[in-house]
């Protein structure tokens, strides 16, 4: 069912600062930050040879990484993204086996235009499971 890890998600409390710490630091390539009102998060990808990593940053009142930002003020490990090539049919097969999708169940268009489902932490050992189909 699963395929490759697409990739690693960051909350930051600075998207300016860490997107400065990525392309000057690391060297990294940087994407433009990506405003996705539908998810509340203002998005900037760093491309690594073989996956990426997602920065996070509230967009608004309300964003569900304010509350991370809160327990976590300098930020932090977010979640993993794992591709599929069915969402529907691994979210079908997941709640099957007793593992909790988050939201109203249905996917969502992610950053890269593709559909996407959560998994909630608690059914993975802490861990937010991103599922992305390709």
């Amino acid at each position: 069912m699963l395929g490759r890890l697409n990739h690693v998600a960051m909350v930051v409390s600075d998207l300016d600062a860490a997107i400065h710490t990525y392309e000057h630091t690391l060297g990294a390539i940087v994407s433009q930050p990506q405003a996705l009102p539908e998810h509340g998060v203002t998005v900037v990808f760093v491309d690594l040879p073989n996956t990426r990593i997602e920065l996070l940053y509230p967009l608004g009142d309300g964003s569900p990484v304010s509350k991370f930002l809160e327990k976590h003020t300098d930020g932090g490990l977010h979640h993993l993204c794992i591709e599929v090539d069915d969402i529907e049919a691994a979210s079908l097969d997941l709640r099957n086996k007793g593992a909790r999708v988050l939201g109203d169940g249905k996917p969502k268009i992610g950053a890269h235009g593709n559909p996407v489902l959560f998994l909630h932490p608690k059914d993975f050992h802490g861990c937010l499971i991103e599922l992305e189909q390709i």
